[in-house]
């Protein structure tokens, strides 16, 4: 049965059409476009998830959302079994770590820095702050990827796959210099066929 994917422009989802590209998965894009002043979803969204969120997947007349969920339901049921450690090796505890920081620790200066950077002026005093911890999770993520630019093991995995988004920010945040490997990361898998067939499928992607 083919997979329906509800992907949203210059969002998180477009890690999960990277990774169905990798698994060879049968799949079909249903697009929606951000408003070109708020930079939100459209309200079309909300016929999918009721947050109006963006990666949302439907499989066998299942709605799944949630990126974390998304990657580890895909590749435990589509064929990804080896982009995830044996259960109960240390590699699997990496694994877990880094399926939630890229999505909650990473995340909250992330967003912290995009609507307090709407309010202009009036976010002065807080803007220090944000940056710090910014620059904190990043540097973090370029101590810990591996030479080999894996998070995980020696070889590409889901982790890789939930990484990829934030370790985009950190370049388009300008800190490609200050995090090297990162940044090395990044082109590694703009580099990849799977990934350039999905951002051909999905349209248009940042500055790529």
């Amino acid at each position: 049965m083919t997979i329906t994917v509800h992907h949203l422009n210059n969002s998180r989802s477009q890690r999960i059409l990277w990774l169905l590209e990798e698994l060879g998965a049968e799949y079909e894009i249903v697009s929606y476009q951000r408003d070109a002043e708020t930079n939100l979803a459209p309200p079309e969204l909300k016929q999918a998830h009721p947050l109006g969120k963006s990666p949302v997947i439907e499989d066998d007349g299942r709605m799944i959302s949630e990126s974390g969920a998304i990657i580890e339901y895909l590749c435990t049921r589509h064929g990804g079994e080896s982009w995830i450690p044996d259960c109960g090796s240390d590699a699997w505890i990496d694994h877990l770590e880094w399926m939630q920081f890229g999505e909650s620790s990473f995340f909250v200066p992330v967003m912290l820095k995009i609507y307090a950077g709407r309010l202009g002026d009036a976010a002065a005093p807080l803007m220090p702050r944000v940056d710090e911890q910014l620059e904190a999770h990043i540097l973090y993520a370029e101590e810990k990827i591996s030479d080999d630019l894996h998070f995980v093991g020696n070889d590409w995995s889901a982790a890789d796959v939930m990484m990829s988004f934030p370790a985009e920010i950190a370049v388009m945040q300008g800190y490609g210099e200050r995090a090297p490997k990162l940044a090395r990361f990044v082109e590694a898998i703009h580099a990849r066929p799977a990934w350039q067939r999905a951002r051909e499928r999905g349209g248009p992607y940042f500055v790529w």
